[in-house]
């Protein structure tokens, strides 16, 4: 079976390395479709055999090259003759969609994978009247609508009138990536310079507004606890504003903004509470990875999050904005060390459920059954 996989950017590869790897490990060929935008493809997909194809589509709706982009598409799918396209994030979706309309009647398969909607309890009006708009009219198109969070499956059950409808939990993670003997905490925090006696909060992902940091350095500020340090994982447009905030309540020396990394493993087993502030989820696979590591999840009640984030059960959560009960959760898992164990044992536990050994099933039925 021949697949496509869509995205506007080549590092939201980096989501289906383990999915990809088991499909051509099964026999199919697997190639890839995207702009060269940000880092692109991952050499990870080239060394499988993956054939990366340049598409013009933009992460701006209003790109012309978006409309470049469905003929790129259509011409693409004609001349390799995929089975399958499964299409990713919003902007490459729509334009895949519309491209494969007539190819469906020739007996080409569209998937999407819908890695959280925009539009979605409490959001903004205008993700609403921009984005729900084109899901509507774009689901018409589609063989195989795959939703990762409840919410969100539940509303296209009911309002999206994709072909099917389906829920898998997550793209499928590895969680043998988070067996690998871990390094001495000691030895981390020697290196990440933090004592060792200190309380190590810690966050994974792209550093910008969504994704909500600044709510757990105001948290530190009202604890007034000299001992509580926060490591911050990922790039993006706020760094400053992060460092500024950290630098203007006293916090700078104990807000680590460690750009980007491939030790998440090791960072968590220095840590001791995996932060997740954000205010919108498709999932969140660096919430996952946490729980994968055992560690205590504190997060904002929105969205996918809400998937498996269980107050008093993984950690505790908040509304987004709740700087007042961050710093409450953070004080009751610093003063809970038998609760913050028993928290992240069943958290190894129940993080199974988004495992690749879980998902890859679900997927390959889909694939075989092409969406009947």
């Amino acid at each position: 079976m021949k697949i496509l996989y869509i995205t506007t950017i080549g590092g939201t590869m980096n989501f289906f390395r383990e999915m990809t790897k088991s499909l051509i490990d099964a026999g199919h060929c697997v190639d890839i479709a995207c702009s060269n935008l940000g880092l692109g493809v991952p050499e990870y997909f080239k060394e499988l055999g993956c054939q990366y194809h340049c598409l013009s589509v933009s992460r701006s709706p209003l790109d012309m090259g978006n409309v470049k982009a469905i003929c790129e598409i259509k011409k693409l799918v004609k001349e390799n003759g995929y089975d399958i396209v499964h299409c990713h994030t919003p902007i490459a979706a729509a334009c895949t969609r519309v491209a494969c309309r007539g190819l469906r009647k020739k007996g080409v398969k569209v998937f999407y994978t819908a890695h959280g909607f925009h539009f979605y309890d409490g959001a903004p009006l205008k993700n609403w009247l921009v984005y729900y708009p084109v899901e509507k009219l774009c689901a018409r198109f589609t063989d195989v609508l795959i939703t990762i969070n409840q919410e969100d499956y539940k509303r296209a059950q009911k309002k999206l009138k994709a072909k099917k409808v389906v829920y898998v939990p997550g793209v499928g993670m590895n969680l043998e990536r988070f067996d690998v003997p871990e390094c001495e905490q000691a030895e981390k925090r020697k290196e990440l310079g933090i004592p060792n006696n200190a309380t190590v909060l810690l966050s994974v992902g792209e550093v910008n507004a969504n994704k909500n940091q600044q709510v757990i350095i105001k948290a530190m500020a009202q604890l007034k606890k000299d001992n509580v340090y926060y490591l911050i994982a990922g790039n993006g447009n706020q760094m400053d504003v992060l460092q500024n905030l950290a630098e203007s309540l006293n916090l700078g020396n104990r807000v680590h903004l460690l750009g980007f990394r491939k030790d998440i493993p090791d960072l968590c087993a220095a840590s001791d509470i995996f932060c997740f502030p954000s205010k919108r989820e498709g999932l969140g696979l660096a919430s996952l990875e946490a729980m994968a590591c055992g560690l205590p999840i504190l997060t904002s009640n929105v969205h996918g999050i809400n998937d498996y984030s269980e107050n008093g059960v993984t950690g505790y959560k908040y509304p987004p904005c709740d700087v007042a009960g961050f710093a409450e959760g953070i004080m009751k898992l610093i003063s809970e060390p038998e609760t913050c164990i028993r928290m992240g044992e069943y958290n190894r536990k129940a993080v199974k459920k988004y495992s690749i050994q879980n998902v890859l099933p679900i997927m390959q039925a889909l694939y075989d059954k092409k969406g009947i």
